[in-house]
């Protein structure tokens, strides 16, 4: 599959392929009930997810997210009826497995897993008069807390809530430093209504669409009926990335490969590699998008300013990367900001899809019962304190409290975008047009595969691996309506 670039187009190429393997469209949230969890009586709670809001010396912190356990209190879920802010206390033992010296008297009793049950943890922090247990997990995870079939009723009456051991490492050194620490804790559901949903549809679809159409539209590059191949004769400032079926298949074994070591090794230094890569790939991006229209619309490509060190580059170079630069700089140093977000033949493009639609199965339903997780999923959230992988297209949830996103991984739009893109060329090359070619039917095909993907993020409430409902709604179609046409054969050879 040959893919026309700009000049180091294949650095750009690689870049966006290595980050786009990312959680399948997916909201951010994940729900903690699991069907599986054992309920027994008095211990029979719901999970809830908590938000856990601190202040320390009285400024607020971020908040931090927690689980709670099958007994103990239930919290409320807004914030104006949870109570009152409570100072967190660290017990000695910080086990909390045997009577402390001191009582709570009210505050929070922030604990270490381990020694004992979550139980006995429990019942000495409530014997101590604490308002609240906090439990810091021995890994950067929450547990589900439950009761085993030999436990007596738990009559539990404060709320009992596991975190994370970074969050927990928050609190531990807040403690140390003698400053002082107050909790207020509620668990917000998630709204009904998710209006982030149709934007990010519109951003996929569009960018899939105005893809298929820039060679055309924007460059002004009729495509001929015959593709040169990789050792012929091209266009002087022609370059060719040529996809083969091999390639294809190679890609998704080192993605594989790439989301293990991600998933063994989470830490701050390779989440930052990630984001110095895709900023590479970004500037490009940006550069080539921006000069291309601007030579496009101004006709004004040929003027050239020399440069030291450099040599002699075009004025919309000059103009353009800067500004590119800084958009990318800005990014990256605030990915946590609420408004970070704004910132080929048919039988390789099968081969991709194929191998990708089993990708996305594996890593995000059946890695779990192997890894005990979701790896697809973990990668993706990343580590507590570095920067989040930039693997996703993702959109602020309006209504939400937990300030979540809704997202799409770039390979949910690449990679069924390559086959679309290749529909609208061969349509171009082959003489048809709207109503007998194959471009409008896939572009509909992915529309509605998206929505099928939000729909079952609706209804399942999990993340979904998208090309599971586009494969079909792509390469069906295409297989499908070139097999009624008796143009499979020509379509599996074709070059566009």
């Amino acid at each position: 599959m040959a893919i026309p670039t700009t000049t180091h187009g294949c650095l750009l190429l690689v870049v966006v392929l290595l980050a786009c393997r990312a959680p399948p469209a997916a909201g951010a949230d994940s729900e903690f009930e699991d069907g599986f969890s054992p309920k027994f009586p008095g211990c029979d709670n719901p999970f809830q997810k908590v938000k856990v809001m601190y202040f320390v010396d009285g400024a607020e912190q971020n908040s931090l997210t927690g689980i709670t356990a099958r007994f103990g209190r239930v919290l409320p879920e807004l914030v104006n009826d949870a109570t009152k802010k409570h100072v967190v206390v660290l017990p000695t033992p910080k086990s909390s497995c045997a009577k402390s010296p001191e009582t709570f008297a009210g505050a929070v009793a922030v604990v270490k897993r381990g020694e004992c049950t979550f139980l006995e943890k429990a019942k000495v922090a409530e014997a101590g008069g604490a308002s609240a247990l906090l439990i810091i997990n021995d890994e950067n995870d929450l547990q589900r807390m439950v009761c085993t079939d030999k436990d007596p009723p738990p009559n539990i009456n404060i709320p009992v809530i596991m975190i994370s051991q970074s969050a927990g490492a928050k609190f531990l050194a807040a403690e140390e430093l003698k400053f002082m620490t107050e909790i207020l804790l509620y668990a917000p559901e998630k709204p009904t209504y998710d209006g982030a949903i149709p934007f990010l549809w519109m951003m996929a679809v569009g960018t899939v669409a105005c893809a298929s159409v820039w060679t055309i539209a924007v460059v002004g590059e009729e495509p001929t009926k015959t593709a040169p191949s990789l050792g012929g004769e091209e266009e002087p400032e022609s370059e060719i990335v040529e996809l083969q079926t091999k390639t294809a298949l190679v890609f998704i074994v080192t993605s594989s490969l790439v989301l293990l070591f991600l998933f063994y090794f989470r830490s701050i230094w390779s989440a930052w590699l990630l984001v110095f890569l895709f900023c590479i790939g970004g500037l490009q991006g940006l550069h080539y998008v921006a000069s291309t229209l601007i030579i496009r619309i101004g006709n004004c490509g040929g003027a050239k300013v020399k440069l030291p060190l450099v040599g002699n580059v075009t004025v919309v170079t000059f103009v353009v990367l800067p500004l590119a630069l800084i958009i990318v700089v800005s990014w990256a140093s605030h990915q946590s900001s609420s408004v970070a977000w704004v910132g080929q033949n048919l039988m390789v493009a099968s081969a991709l899809l194929v191998s990708a639609f089993l990708y996305d199965i594996f890593w995000v339903f059946i890695s779990p019962f192997i890894f005990k997780k979701s790896v697809m999923i973990t990668v993706a959230r990343g580590t507590d304190d570095g920067p989040s992988l930039p693997m996703v297209l993702k959109m602020p949830k309006e209504f939400d409290s937990w300030n979540g996103y809704d997202m799409i991984g770039f390979g949910d739009i690449l990679f069924p975008g390559l086959l679309v893109a290749f529909s609208f060329r061969y349509d171009r090359t082959h003489g048809k047009d709207l109503t007998d070619g194959y471009f409008l039917c896939l572009m509909i095909g992915y529309a509605f595969g998206l929505s099928c993907t939000y729909l079952g993020l609706y209804i399942m409430k999990s993340g979904q691996p998208a090309l599971l409902y586009l494969v079909p709604s792509t390469l069906g179609v295409m297989v499908v309506l070139g097999a009624r046409r008796g143009e499979l054969s020509q379509l599996w050879n074709a070059k566009a």
